[in-house]
This record gives structure tokens, sequence and C-alpha cells, in this order.
């Protein structure tokens, strides 16, 4: 065509130019397909990007050309009319001009089918879904016969189970013979005829000839491909159960999401959303304006944070407050975005849990362990003001203690926790006319109180014996009168009290709701019998009465209190048991305070104070 009139040639050249600018930019092409790729997958667009640069190199293809196969596979939306008349203009745009036709040029080198097939299998496994790509397979005369399945989703699965490295290489017509002539099958062609991407569905299969026989709804899309088709599946049934098991799972997890499109605009939410800001779908998501306006101004500091968080490129989560129908709400939100390849955000997903009742939960816990723990400062000092005070009018002997005709040893064993302290005391001393006054009892309950009847009580007979008496009986039924003015508040106590006479080597005693005392002679133990007598504090007039033992040389004599062998798991023989055991079995010379030592006591959650005597053989 060089002799053409020169306003031809121009025209020519005009024309070319246009088509060249219509042509996208080849770098515009592979950031919209990384944007399009990263959206769908939920990975960052550089990320993306990086993939289909290293597809293209190992394929030898320009990356334009991967991305612009890809953008047919992931664009659903069907064309409209424009952009039908502009794929025809471009058509017609590109049509060889008589120039072109009398010096035909070489044509662009095209990637086999061997390279196209294995770029698509990349891409497949990058996506989520069912997806096949189809190869037609032609007559000369161009008229398709059947279609060679090149490509398919690694998690695919058939109808038939198989799942999709099993069926690539072969044809369409021999793995699905009933597809063949279908209304799937007239869309492949209709969509290669005029690259208009088609839906096919819901289409019903039935199947299972068995006990279970099954049918199923799916729907078909269609997408060409470069030389072939994109084809891709979806059970509609599958999706909706899916949907109900997130909106469940939004449900029990007071959980929504939402999805903010930076460059159009648009934001989504879900409906859990909607109801944990207490909004209406109808009035459409929060502004930007409207979501600050509920946050309380103490947690500003969150939110910079949070914001600065963002800028980084890191997921954010969060816990703020905000002010939603009148009451303070607990919001916890984890966001995050997909970014272009300047790290800028593009989309920004977002998950919202209301805590309310966690937090709430969680401030009350700690309210109710700062009063525990006050709690527990309060039973400490009143722990050390009672062992203080204990120790004070209860002082323990130490060693041995010799009395007129008697041997004593002492000891003494407090709770384990540090709150209980209890009211367990002895009073052991001579009296003015020779003979050994013993006294030991137990206070109910446990604290300062129990310490202070404790120290009533113990001083009591310690000046009833010196003023008044020293007959066991009389003196308890002084102090049952002590307790018993208290009324109704009064405390009760138990309590054993005995006096020894050296020179007749009798011991006269009375107890008032007591255990009694245990003898051990000749190797064996017992406890001696117990006259009459109801514990402190009860009544107005019990009657106390005292009974008398005489004691040999050498034998043991055991006070104590009821810690020692009480315990709610066992009877009160099993408590006795191990105590008398350890008495009977003790030598006549063996030390008191060895065989102290020996004792355990069966409630280590009480006091217990225990008292071993022995006549001594002189009986002085």
């Amino acid at each position: 065509m060089s002799g053409a009139p020169r306003e031809y040639l121009q025209r020519l050249a005009e024309i070319d130019d246009a088509v060249a600018r219509a042509r996208p930019d080849p770098m515009v092409l592979v950031e919209r397909a990384a944007g399009l790729l990263a959206g769908r997958v939920g990975c960052r667009v550089d990320e993306a990007q990086a993939q289909l640069r290293q597809i293209a190199a190992e394929r030898g293809r320009a990356p334009a050309e991967v991305a612009q196969d890809l953008l047919a596979a992931l664009e659903s939306r069907p064309p409209t009319t424009r952009q039908t008349v502009r794929t025809a203009v471009e058509k017609a745009l590109r049509r060889p001009s008589p120039a072109a036709r009398a010096a035909p040029r070489k044509p662009a080198a095209h990637p086999t089918g061997q390279q196209w097939a294995g770029s698509l299998r990349q891409v497949l496994a990058a996506l989520p879904g069912n997806h096949t790509v189809l190869l037609p397979v032609r007559r000369p005369d161009g008229t398709i016969t059947d279609y060679d399945i090149v490509a398919v989703s690694p998690a695919a699965v058939d109808l038939s189970g198989r799942h999709g490295d099993t069926i690539v290489g072969g044809r369409v017509s021999e793995i699905y013979p009933g597809v063949a002539g279908g209304p799937i099958w007239q869309a492949w062609a209709d969509t290669l005829a005029d690259g208009v991407a088609r839906e096919v569905g819901p289409i019903t299969y039935e199947g299972g000839d068995g006990p279970a026989p099954f049918a199923i709804s799916l729907v078909v899309r269609v997408h060409p491909i470069g030389p072939g088709l994109l084809h891709s599946w979806l059970r509609p049934d599958e999706q909706q159960r899916m949907g109900e098991r997130i909106a469940q799972t939004e449900r029990l997890g007071n959980l929504g999401w939402g999805e903010w499109d930076l460059l159009s605009g648009r934001t989504v939410w879900s409906d859990e959303m909607y109801r944990i800001y207490e909004r209406e779908p109808e009035e459409g998501p929060l502004t930007d304006e409207e979501a600050e306006a509920l946050r309380l101004p103490e947690d500003e500091a969150i939110h910079q944070e949070a914001a600065a968080t963002f800028g980084r490129g890191e997921t954010v989560d969060i816990t703020y407050r905000a002010r939603i129908g009148g009451r303070i709400k607990h919001l916890r939100s984890v966001v995050d975005a997909v970014r272009d390849v300047e790290g800028r955000p593009v989309r920004i997903y977002g998950i919202t849990q209301d805590v309310t009742a966690r937090e709430t939960s969680r401030a009350k816990l700690a309210e109710v362990e700062q009063q525990l723990h006050r709690q527990r400062e309060t039973l400490e000092a009143e722990h050390q003001l009672a062992g203080q005070l204990q120790q004070v009018i209860l002082p323990l002997p130490p060693g041995v203690v010799d009395l007129p005709g008697l041997r004593m040893a002492v000891r003494y064993l407090p709770a384990e926790q540090a709150s209980q302290v209890g009211g367990d005391w002895f009073h052991a001393a001579a009296t003015r006319d020779g003979k050994v006054l013993l006294a030991i009892g137990d206070v109910a309950g446990h604290g300062i109180r129990a310490a202070t009847t404790m120290a009533r009580l113990r001083h009591a007979v310690d000046a009833l014996s010196v003023t008044s008496t020293t007959d066991p009986a009389e003196l308890l039924r002084h102090l049952n009168r002590l307790l018993y003015t208290d009324w109704p508040d009064a405390d009760t106590a138990t309590a054993l009290i005995a006096r020894f006479d050296p020179a007749e080597a009798t011991l006269t005693w009375s107890q008032a709701g007591h255990p009694p005392p245990l003898l051990a002679r000749d190797g064996a133990a017992r406890p001696l019998d117990r006259p009459t007598g109801m514990l402190l504090g009860a009544r107005t007039d019990p009657v106390y009465e005292t009974t008398s033992v005489r004691l040999a040389p050498g034998d043991l004599l055991l006070l104590y209190t009821d810690g020692l062998i009480e315990d709610r798991g066992k009877s009160i023989t099993q408590g006795f048991a191990p105590v008398l055991c350890a008495l009977g079995g003790s030598a006549p010379d063996e030390p008191l305070t060895d065989i102290l030592a020996r004792l355990r006591r069966a409630n280590p959650q009480d006091d217990t104070c225990i008292l071993a005597l022995r006549r001594t053989a002189d009986g002085s």
C-alpha cells in the first residue's frame, strides 16, 4: 500500500493510535488482577502481584497476559450491552488494514496449550470453590465436538466423589456423558462464540440407586478464559447452610462482621453487627462520625494506638467501650485490610464482638477478689491479735513441769488455717492445801471472741480456786453462770476440772460436755467413765457430778480437747484408737514430751491442747 494516498495513510495511523490508547496499560492490568485476586483469596495485594509475576516468569509469558486470563476467570459479572459494543468496536479496530494485508507481519508468539494449562492450574490452586478449565476440541472446520479437561481446583470433588487430579486429561463426553447436548454444553458453546459469561441453573441432579437416593441442586457459571473456558459450580443449599452456620456462630459468640471498600466507599454489615449496635438495617451502617460519637472519651488513647497499629500495616485487636442504647457496652474489634502494592488500604475487614458480659463478670470478680483480700487481711490481723492474746493468757511451760505428786508436759497444736484460732485452754497449779488443780476446756468457735471467752474461763478458774473453792463440780457451776449471764448471746464451752490429792493419790474430777481423761497402766490404755455434766452456757442450772480414781506410781493420765479424737468423717471409736495405742505402747520411763510428740490430732481444722501427767514414784 506504498502508493496509497497520503490522507488514507494518515487516517490509518490515527486509527492505530486510537487502538493503542484504548488498550489497557499492562501495569494497570497486573495491579487490577492482583487486587481482585487478593480480595477473593484474602491475601495482601503485593503478595498476589508477586505470585502473578512468578507464574508469568515460569511460563515465559508477559505478566499482563497472565493477568488478563486471570481477570477473565475472576470477574463474574456478565458484560453489559455497552461492554459488548465496546468489544465489537475493539475487534473491528484490530482487523488488519489493507496495508497489513499487503505486507503481513509475523504473528506474535502465543503460549502453547501446555503452558496455558499449567498457568491456570497454579491460579486455580489459589482460588476457593469448585472450578474446571476446559479446552474445546474442534474439527478442521471449527465445529466443537468435545472438551478437554485441562485443569481442576485441587479441592474440587464431583458428584461421583472424584477429585480433580483423577479427571484432568479426560474428555467431558467420556467422563460426564449426560452433559453433552444439555444446557451447560450449550452455554459453553455460546460463551466461546461471543465471549460473554453465563450462568445456568439451578439444575437438579438425581443419583443414588441404592437405599439412599439423593437430589442435588447446582448453579453453573461459565467464563471465557484465553482459548478455553472456566467452568465453576456451586450448591445453593450448601451456601445456605454455610450462611446459617455463620449466622448461628455469630449469634452464639455475639459476633458481627463488617467490610469497608475504600475505593467505592461502600460498607456492608452482617445482621449481628446491627444487633450489637442496636441499629435497624434500613438505617445502614454507622458513619465514621456516628461511630466516634458512641465512644467514651476515656478510651481515646486506645483508639489512637489502634490507628497507629493500623498505619504500620498490622492487624488491630482492641477492646473499648461504647454508649449504645443508653448503656455502656464493651466491644472487642479485630481489624485488618487488603492493601495495594504501596501498602495503602484498599478494603478493610473487621469483626466486632460484644464482650460486655465477660467484662462485667471480670469487674465483679475483681471486686470480689478485693473484698476477699480485705477479708484475708482482716482475718490475718485477727489471727495475729488472737495469737498474741493466746500467748498472754495461755503461756506454754517449756519442757516438763513438776507438781506435787505429778510430772506434767503440755503440747498445743494450733489449727492449720490462720483464720481458725480457737479457744482451747488449760490450767495446772498447786493449791494452798498442797493439792493440784487441773483444768482443760474448749470454747465453741474461733477467732477473737473465742480467745476472749477462753481467757475469762481460765482466769475465773484461777481466781475461784484461790478465793472460793477447789471442788471440781462447784467450779463448773460457777463457770456455767459466768457464761450464761451473756444470754441470749452466750458462748458455750466444754471443760474438765480435776483435783489431785498426792497424799491419797486420788484424782477427783467433773466434766461439762468434755471428753474423758485417758489412763494408761501396765501397757494398756482406756478412757475413764464420765460423770454427768452438760456443756457450759447452755442452761441456768445444770447438774455436775464428780467421780474419783486412784493413781498408781507410773500411771499415765492424758487430758485433751476434742481436736485430738473427733473428726466428722470418723466414729468416736476410730478417733480414740490411735491415741490409746500410742499411750498403751509407751514405756514407763519414756519422757512425756516424746509421748506427746507421737500423738496426731484427728481434726487439723481445730486447735488441740494436750496435758500428759504421770504420777511420780515417791508421790512427792
